[in-house]
């Protein structure tokens, strides 16, 4: 479909629709159906937590948790994303996981999925970030002398941040630019990295992708502690594939720059995370085989990845994969940006915030853009990965710190209102579902599933040495509960419904004037 064909045939459906639920078509709607799966697709970005953290597979189970932890985990996470598809078709508007927890459930239930997937999404962004330093020491910092101390990692963290939020603030299009480019990158080095492993592979030994060997403790590198329980090794060795296969939350974030979004954001969640899933699962196992010996890389642990890729690719092949990845990596933390400011966003446009609302609801009526939105959760973002650099307990990475805490926060923003909606489904709150779905009894055994997943995730998450993670999990929502009866419960309204709706015409009218909106 061509863009003319889009702005004859959809455009006025698309802002009725959002005019139905209250709001303005202040954000630019110029992303495709293909730009809507990329920007999911990069997040989620396989050559980032794939790579970054490939070492929780094999530092577990072995080689079976890769062969076999990988499926179980995508398939977790794969729950999540039909039935958050589902809403996503019938409620398409920026920061999504909000209004369908507030529409679905109550005033309480989208103030508190809000701040959940803030949280989430602003320490998913650290832990991408992060990430990428650490990816960076092990390939081109040695020439840089960035070695990966805490300091040039935050220091590195809060540059690549900036540029990202730079792109952002400029406007959706060239975002939307980068992203598509990153779904074409993320495919073709990923191609040429399973074909290199598998080429250069000393032997193949296919079995190793469902043999299970006990690597805790010093034999894997003290990734995880040592245990005697291969059943709750195997549950740890999911936090490669439940960590990775996140953000496609980003697609619903986006519905509102999003072309014929009811269909297109439903289709850009469920085919981002099967592809990620598929071709991951071929990139692991290929790295897998590719290992010339098993216990040996185990007990590299997180070193493991540069270890097999020293010893068995030519430098010239190795340099060109490892500037593939980078760029991917760098994207990736670019799209979440993205989500995490429309998250913002949208949850400021209700007055969401305690503080500054107004402001971090603003529009730049030259870019279309939230800049304000933007530029807060860069600067969050930077503050967070401090934070964890200064509470760095014994030997535990920041990097694990991050992403564990990034598990919690943003599965439980998830699992709030894909309950809601399982409870509302079919009665006067959702009488009925958008163009995508599945039947009623699919629906709600894919959301159940969901909720037992988000069990596994809570129970793999604050596993030792991590137990803190569940401190910290608490201590928030002990500390929302408060702020919630005694501030927001009387202050915060959440989206607007019926009258308010009508009530919003006019002030509609004039923000879509302000920024060159014309219908």
């Amino acid at each position: 479909m061509s863009s003319d064909d889009y702005t004859d045939k959809h455009h006025h459906e698309d802002v009725k629709i959002l005019h139905g639920m209250g709001y303005a078509q202040e954000l630019s709607r110029s992303m495709s159906k293909f730009s809507n799966f990329a920007i999911s697709f990069s997040i989620i970005c396989i050559l980032s937590g794939g790579i970054n953290s490939f070492a929780q597979a094999i530092s577990s189970v072995g080689g079976a948790g890769a062969g076999i932890g990988w499926i179980v985990g995508c398939l977790l996470s794969g729950m999540f994303a039909l039935s958050m598809a589902q809403i996503a078709s019938a409620f398409p508007t920026a920061g999504g996981l909000y209004h369908w927890g507030s529409i679905l459930g109550n005033r309480f239930w989208g103030w508190l999925t809000a701040w959940l997937n803030l949280l989430g999404l602003i320490t998913v962004l650290g832990a991408i970030n992060i990430g990428t330093a650490y990816f960076f020491a092990g390939t081109f910092g040695a020439n840089f002398g960035f070695t990966g101390t805490d300091g040039q990692v935050v220091a590195f963290v809060a540059v690549v941040t900036i540029v990202q939020a730079i792109f952002n603030h400029i406007g959706i299009k060239a975002t939307t630019f980068l992203t598509d480019i990153s779904g074409y990158i993320i495919f073709a080095t990923t191609a040429v990295l399973v074909v290199a492993c598998l080429y250069f592979a000393p032997a193949i030994d296919i079995s190793r992708l469902w043999t299970f060997h006990n690597f805790s403790g010093e034999a894997g590198g003290n990734v995880f502690p040592q245990s005697d329980s291969m059943g709750y090794l195997f549950l740890l060795c999911l936090l490669l594939p439940v960590y990775t296969i996140t953000g496609y939350d980003a697609s619903a974030h986006t519905s509102e720059e999003t072309r014929n979004a009811a269909h297109s954001v439903p289709r850009g969640i469920v085919h981002a995370v099967f592809w990620s899933s598929i071709v991951g699962w071929v990139m692991i196992c290929a790295i897998t085989l590719a290992i010339p010996d098993l216990a040996t890389a185990a007990s590299q642990g997180w070193g493991m990845f540069f270890a097999t890729m020293d010893a068995i690719m030519p430098s010239g092949l190795k340099v060109i994969l490892y500037l593939g990845i980078l760029i991917a990596q760098l994207l990736c933390g670019l799209a979440t940006v993205t989500s995490a400011s429309r998250m913002l966003f949208a949850f400021s446009r209700d007055d969401g915030m305690p503080v500054g609302s107004k402001a971090l609801a603003t529009v730049s009526p030259k870019y279309r853009t939230p800049v304000n939105a933007i530029w807060t959760a860069t600067v969050l973002c930077i503050l967070y990965v401090i934070l964890a650099m200064m509470i760095k307990v014994g030997e535990t990475s920041i990097y694990v710190i991050v992403v564990n805490s990034t598990l919690v926060f943003l599965f439980l923003s998830f699992t709030v209102p894909l309950v809601a909606g399982m409870l509302a489904y079919g009665g006067p709150k959702w009488p009925k579902p958008g163009p995508w779905a599945m039947s009623n009894g699919t629906y709600k055994l894919v959301t159940l599933l969901s909720v037992i997943g988000m069990a596994v995730i809570l129970f793999i998450a604050i596993a030792p040495p991590n137990e803190r993670v569940l401190y910290v999990v608490l201590g928030f929502i002990a500390l929302a509960l408060v702020f919630w009866v005694t501030v927001e419960n009387r202050r915060f309204e959440g989206p607007p419904t019926g009258e308010r709706i009508a009530a919003r015409k006019a002030a509609i009218a004039a923000a879509e004037k302000a920024v060159g909106e014309t219908g």
